[in-house]
């Protein structure tokens, strides 16, 4: 039984979670101010957000207008909210950010418009509520663009055009939480100093300036008194940025310090005690937020972002390189075969046996034409007889020496080209094989979509340190769908013998579920991948059965994954059946199994496989590959064939039969792999099988698919019919394998 398990990827917040929240924000930010004016941050929210979570924004505005008692003054906003949902119930499909914006926008000045009609006040209130929607229209699309990039990167990106919403979102949140009445303490400031300890500490002063001067603009935005409070904020982030990952508790007492200080320059006021207090349950929460930071939430695009792009420049120039020698080294061989010495068998015959005739002049000069036709006519026979003996050299006193020499020099002709053809062919395999190394240098360059980690590459490695692992190298990373993974890179010497020690030591420092793969040994390094498991798991059965008379089946398979969130699924079919067939396609599922692990993409494998088998040995052998390749973390299925039997995909309620007229692996020296891409989603099923299968199964197989989920009774059902549907004297071995992706 083939089986491999991937832990569930941690799940985001449920529907109900989300609902819960999107209440909550209606209740905290109804009520509040923005430079004296009701704020529109919870009309922004409903319009950013879809159906469901609007109403729950609406929802909770209500239940806090109505235990302000402010229902009647807060009904424009109330309008505006209903629209705003309204217009989700009909345009749901219109959901992007423009559309949120604008619909934002015109709800609200719909709403105003309305109102000021009814109590008579439309001129003077018509422009108040134009801009008033403008703003809210603008704060509901930056909202939805924030949301809308959470969606696709799950990260807080603030290196590209959205961090300008960000900017906007976090200005009016503050704006508007200042302005929430609750006693003795500031919740919009107390935010804004927390979110500027913590930029200051993680992302040295330019963070801190930045998360200060937008604290200290929607404090403004509040209320004067409220910005005068913290207007030296920013000044307090950039010096606290010298503490750059220092102790927490050290750059928590140095900001705390150092804003107290400032806040007496400026002057001590009635509400100073306030300020303190708020400065200090700030620098409270940096430290609880401090413990558990990391920056697999926020990518700011100086943190490493994609690896150096050095290593591709050089590798694709390396790449270039070996291909101009190829080239070069091909044109030299042409060149030098032209011109090899090929020296004149008429030449030297003539030598060998006539130097010392005496009859000598009379043929080679009185006759030359004659002779010298005569002798070409020898050189073109590969067997010289009496028949086909030249009726030129009829007088001839040496036939019998003649004949010999140009008999010699036939089977020299015939090694030379032998030998030749030998050459051409090695040259012909070498230049392909210097070709595949060219592909697996230039692949090996290719700029990766990865986001490098130098904080948790560091803490990781001296987390190894202290329990006495010497990593040669730690790469920390986190992959397109914000996951991480980590590369540690030992000595063959140093290299650990138990992985679920490392796997269980780094899981314990970061507070994550790993998991890891088997050790890739390079020779001289071993590399070990640990890893956040991906969103699927691979579900796989196998079962196979031996032909007749043969004690080992010749059909090897494999399921393995390359700890990427790439698995792969494997079955290769040797020639003919027993224990050398056996060989040839564990051969192939072993260089696969290994060439994959330790990096190289499939298309290049191949290739190289295929060099290995036409090479390895004088006699012909052959076996089929027959691969799945799944990406665990978006689900995209790759099939990948060569000279293998048909695959069997159940997708939606229907069955596909995928198969190709490609050639097995060792058979031609340039491989033609079948490869393609096909839809795939949770609970599909693949059936891979080897030969031993006949087509006229496969209605029966297709039946199976559609009529049950039990995986392990479809392959065994297949496997236990095979016999039935085939009609050959002599059955082959069988071998099938059923795969399903689902989630935990």
């Amino acid at each position: 039984m083939l089986k491999t398990t991937a832990a569930e990827k941690v799940s985001g917040i449920g529907s109900a979670g989300m609902f819960f929240v999107s209440m909550i924000g209606g209740f905290l930010l109804a009520e509040t101010k923005i430079a004296g004016a009701v704020s529109f941050a919870n009309i922004s929210l409903a319009g950013a957000l879809s159906l469901p979570l609007s109403a729950a924004v609406l929802s909770g505005s209500i239940v806090r207008y109505i235990i302000a008692g402010t229902i009647p003054s807060s009904i424009v906003q109330l309008t505006a909210m209903i629209i705003c949902v309204i217009y989700k119930m009909f345009f749901e499909s219109k959901s992007d950010a423009k559309y949120c914006g604008i619909s934002t926008a015109v709800s609200v000045f719909a709403a105003g418009t309305a109102v000021s009609a009814v109590l008579g006040e439309l001129l003077y209130k018509l422009l108040f509520y134009a801009v008033y929607g403008a703003l809210a229209g603008i704060t509901a699309y930056a909202a939805a663009l924030i949301i809308g990039s959470l969606r696709h990167q799950l990260i807080l990106d603030l290196s590209s055009t959205v961090s300008c919403a960000y900017a906007i979102v976090y200005t009016v949140v503050i704006a508007s939480l200042c302005s929430a009445e609750i006693p003795y303490i500031n919740i919009g400031i107390i935010l804004g100093i927390a979110v500027t300890v913590t930029a200051a500490y993680h992302y040295r002063s330019v963070g801190g300036v930045i998360c200060g001067a937008l604290t200290a603009c929607g404090a403004f935005l509040a209320s004067s008194t409220y910005g005068m409070s913290v207007v030296m904020l920013p000044a307090s982030g950039l010096l606290t940025g010298y503490l750059y990952r220092q102790k927490a508790g050290a750059a928590a007492g140095f900001f705390t310090a150092i804003s107290i200080a400032f806040m007496i320059l400026t002057g001590v006021t009635a509400n100073s005690i306030f300020q303190i207090l708020n400065i200090i349950c700030g620098t409270v929460i940096f430290l609880m937020i401090s413990q558990n930071f990391s920056d697999k939430w926020v990518f700011t695009g100086r943190d490493g972002g994609a690896l150096p792009n050095i290593l591709g420049s050089r590798m694709s120039f390396l790449a270039s390189s070996i291909e101009t020698v190829r080239r070069e080294s091909g044109k030299i061989s042409e060149v030098l075969s032209r011109n090899a010495d090929k020296s004149d068998e008429i030449e030297r015959n003539s030598a060998e046996v006539c130097t010392h005739c005496h009859r000598r002049l009379a043929c080679w000069y009185n006759s030359y034409d004659a002779t010298r036709r005569a002798f070409r006519k020898m050189s073109e026979l590969y067997e010289i007889t009496q028949e086909n003996f030249p009726y030129e050299l009829e007088e001839c006193l040496h036939k019998e020496e003649l004949v010999k020499a140009f008999e010699r020099t036939a089977r020299e002709k015939m090694t030379a080209k032998l030998l030749s053809l030998r050459f051409a062919e090695s040259q012909r395999l070498l230049f392909e094989q210097i070709k595949i190394i060219e592909e697996i240098v230039e692949a090996a360059g290719e700029r990766i979509d990865v986001r490098y980690s130098e904080p948790i590459s560091k803490t990781i490695r001296d987390k190894l340190t202290k329990y006495n692992f010497n990593a040669k190298n730690v790469i920390a990373y986190y992959n397109s769908q914000n996951r991480l993974l980590v590369e540690l890179y030992f000595d063959y010497q140093d290299a650990p013998k138990n992985c679920v020690r490392i796997c269980d030591l780094i899981a314990d420092e970061l507070k994550l579920n790993l998991d890891y793969i088997e050790p890739i040994n390079s020779g001289k390094e071993v590399r070990i991948r640990v890893f956040e498991s991906p969103a699927y798991m691979l579900e796989a059965y196998g079962a196979s059965l031996c032909a007749e008379n043969s004690g080992e089946t010749g059909d090897t398979s494999a399921v393995f994954s390359d700890g990427t969130g790439i698995s792969y699924a494997i079955l290769s079919d040797g020639m003919g059946s027993g224990r050398s067939a056996a060989i040839e396609s564990r051969m192939v599922v072993t260089m696969f199994k290994k060439l994959i692990g330790s990096g190289v993409n499939y298309h290049s494998a191949i290739k190289l496989i295929n060099s290995i088998m036409l090479t390895k040995s004088r006699e012909e052998a052959f076996a089929t590959l027959d691969a799945v390749r799944i990406d665990l973390d978006t689900c995209e299925l790759t099939i990948i064939k060569s000279g293998a039997s048909a695959t069997l995909i159940r997708h939606r309620g229907q069955v596909m039969k995928i198969s190709s007229p490609t050639f097995p692996i060792g058979i031609v020296e340039e491989t033609n792999t079948f490869s393609q891409n096909y839809e795939f989603e949770e609970n599909d099923i693949i059936i891979m099988f080897s030969d031993g299968i006949n087509e006229n199964e496969y209605q029966f197989i297709k039946e199976l698919l559609l009529s049950s989920e039990d995986l392990k009774y479809i392959v065994d059902e297949i496997c236990a019919k095979a016999d039935l549907f085939n009609s050959n004297l002599r059955p082959d071995d069988i071998t099938v394998i059923g795969l399903r992706v689902t989630k935990l």
